[in-house]
Parts: C-alpha cells; sequence; structure tokens
C-alpha cells in the first residue's frame, strides 16, 4: 500500500483527530478535507473520519460522495474502507455510518466486517466495554481504534475458488418478484458453484429471546439456542458453512421482513462461537414503489456493521416492481441479473472467472 486516504471534511473535533491518529499509528496518510482537487481513490485504502453536526449531518462529506458519484459509478472501485464517527449527542452515529457505506459501496468500495468506531457525546456506548477491559471510556474509545487500524491495514480479502453460496428467502413462489429476480441470478452461478437455498417459512422461526449474554454463551458452546429446533438444526449449520450469503428481502414497509429479521437475530449464537469476517453479504432487494435504500441500509447495519460480515463492492441489486411477475418487465434485467452475478463470482479463481 503506497499510502492511506483520510477523508475528513467539514468542521472536527481534537477527540476526532486523535482517533484518527490512533488508527493511523505510523502510516503516513493523504489528507483530504473538501470537495476540490479530490485524487483518484480506486484501489486505495480509505478511512472516513467524520464530525456530525446538531442535526446528525456532516455537509461537506456529501459535497465529496457528490463530486465521486459524478465521476462515475467505479470511482472507488478496488478500494476498501472503514469510518471513525463522532457525535455531540448519542445519536445519528449508525445512521450516519450506514449511509457512508451504502454511498461508497455503489461506487465500488468494500467494507471489512466490524469497519465502525463510533464516539457517542458522553462516549456512554462504549460502556459494554468495561466489563471485559478495565480502562476508562476514553482509553477504551482509543483502544479500539488502534485495533481497527491495524486489522485494517493487514486485511486481506480471501480468494474462494469454489464457492458456496447460500440463499435465505421467506417469499412466495408464486408471487415474489424478489424471488424471481434471484432465479435469472442463479442460471449464471449455477455453473461454478455450489448453491444452497432456505425458505425461512411460517412456524420456522421464533425471534431472538434476549437471553443474558452468559446464558446466550452457554448455548452457542452447545452449538443449540433457547429454542432449539430447525433454526440451530439446519439454518445455523448452513450460515456457518457457506462463504456468501445472498439475502433474498422484498421491501415490506421499508425494511426486511420479519422472519429474515428473526434469522438475522437469531444469528447471535452462531456469532458467539465463530467469526463471519470471512463471509460475503450479498443481497437482492425489490421494492413495490420505492425504499430499497432502506433496506439496504438496514443489511448494512445489521450484518456488515454489528455481525461482521464482509460487504463487497456492489452488494446488492435493487429493483422496483409492484405486480406479480411484473420485475419481468423491467428494461434489461435479465442483463441487470448476468451483471450481479458476475460481480458475486469476481471473488472467485480467475480462471473460473474468465470462463464466465
Amino acid at each position: 500500500m503506497d499510502c492511506l486516504y483520510v477523508i475528513m471534511p467539514g468542521g472536527t473535533s481534537q477527540f476526532l483527530k486523535n482517533m484518527v491518529e490512533k488508527v493511523t499509528g505510523k502510516v503516513p496518510y493523504t489528507l483530504i478535507d473538501n470537495s476540490c482537487q479530490i485524487p483518484d481513490l480506486k484501489d486505495k485504502k480509505i478511512l472516513f473520519a467524520v464530525e456530525l453536526d446538531e442535526c446528525g449531518s456532516n455537509l461537506p462529506l456529501l459535497e465529496i460522495f457528490s463530486s465521486l458519484y459524478k465521476r462515475g459509478s467505479d470511482s472507488l472501485l478496488g478500494s476498501s474502507a472503514i469510518i471513525l464517527i463522532r457525535s455531540s449527542s448519542a445519536l445519528y452515529t449508525k445512521s450516519a455510518a450506514k449511509n457512508i457505506i451504502f454511498l461508497a459501496n455503489g461506487l465500488g468500495c468494500s467494507f471489512k466486517g466490524h469497519p465502525l468506531i463510533e464516539a457517542t457525546g458522553d462516549l456512554s456506548n462504549f460502556k459494554t466495554w468495561q466489563k471485559t477491559l478495565d480502562m476508562s471510556l476514553e482509553n477504551i474509545c482509543f483502544h479500539l481504534c488502534e485495533n481497527l487500524g491495524e486489522s485494517f491495514i493487514n486485511d486481506l480479502p480471501p480468494i474462494i475458488q469454489s464457492p458456496k453460496i447460500l440463499a435465505l428467502h421467506s417469499s412466495s413462489y408464486k408471487t415474489s418478484n424478489t424471488l424471481l429476480l434471484w432465479n435469472m441470478t442463479k442460471e449464471y452461478l449455477k455453473d461454478y458453484c455450489y448453491i444452497d437455498e432456505f425458505h425461512v417459512e411460517n412456524g420456522t422461526i421464533v425471534d431472538c429471546k434476549g437471553c443474558s449474554y452468559k446464558t446466550c454463551t452457554n448455548y452457542s458452546k452447545q452449538n443449540t439456542c433457547f429454542y432449539e429446533g430447525v433454526v440451530t438444526d439446519k439454518l445455523l449449520p448452513s450460515i456457518e458453512n457457506a462463504d456468501y450469503i445472498i439475502w433474498i428481502c422484498p421491501n415490506y414497509n421499508d425494511a426486511v421482513s420479519a422472519k429474515l429479521m428473526a434469522v438475522i437475530n437469531r444469528l447471535t449464537v452462531l456469532y458467539k462461537k465463530t467469526d463471519f469476517y470471512n463471509k460475503y453479504l450479498f443481497s437482492i432487494i425489490v421494492s413495490g414503489n420505492s425504499g430499497s435504500d432502506c433496506v439496504a441500509k438496514q443489511l448494512i447495519g445489521a450484518l456488515n456493521i454489528n455481525k461482521g460480515f464482509r460487504l463487497p463492492p456492489y452488494f446488492c441489486i435493487m429493483e422496483t416492481a409492484n405486480d406479480p411477475k411484473s420485475i419481468l418487465k423491467v428494461p434489461n434485467i435479465e442483463e441487470k441479473a448476468r451483471l450481479f452475478a458476475q460481480n458475486i463470482l469476481k471473488n472467485i479463481k480467475k480462471s473460473f472467472f474468465e470462463r464466465f
């Protein structure tokens, strides 16, 4: 790596500057603090360091993204990034981070699992860490920044030669436009990797009970959960064995469906025994009218930021289709499905990809 690029626009507190120094350590970096004369940011390591105003915004950062989008949807292609966010209140850090990741990912940027350190106004978001780290809240923040910087600089995405794909859905085959789009995509994947599908049906999933940390950990050691059943017998082992997880998500009131959200909540028992850093997160999202970005950001927050799944460039395909089978009338939908499948397979061994 020639250099780290730190995007830190607008007014910046000394505390955020200290966080940046903990992340970068002795690594030289180039500072970008406005939208003028932004260098080529393809194939770079990028740190977004963002100070939020009273409304949870950072307008100079949006100007930078606007400039990058004018360069084209590949202006961050091949790059990877992490994020530091400082807020004067207890609010906005997660929503701001999800928006940054969504915008950067749409330009070709990838994110390692757990790419965010957020520092709320009184640093109370670090209090749970005091159960395991005998430090002040401020020192916990800086300690986590150091760890993030080290893991980011040394991060190398895995090259998976024979990927195992798990597609998760809770939709009806008779009416779902989202499943139709998945079936189109699957046609371009099936010759290159093993594909498993799991239909989360009514009665097979119960949302997380919210067991204590100790109780959940004990269940995890036994490869089970309070509820047991099909989730621990079949679903969680399927997720553990997969390299790519494709979440097939129709837009339900600008959110992931209740059954798929229950799956995400139930991942905690598996998360406590293994990490997801080498598992890739993809999604197919179809909205009846609008709001696909809301669903995408929910997945980013739950699975990339919180659970640690790796977010590859252009992680989701988003389309609009209302009536049953109307996805088939979307212009160029077959080509869009092919290109999305191609993007999924870009992590496969090169010789296979050249055949594709």
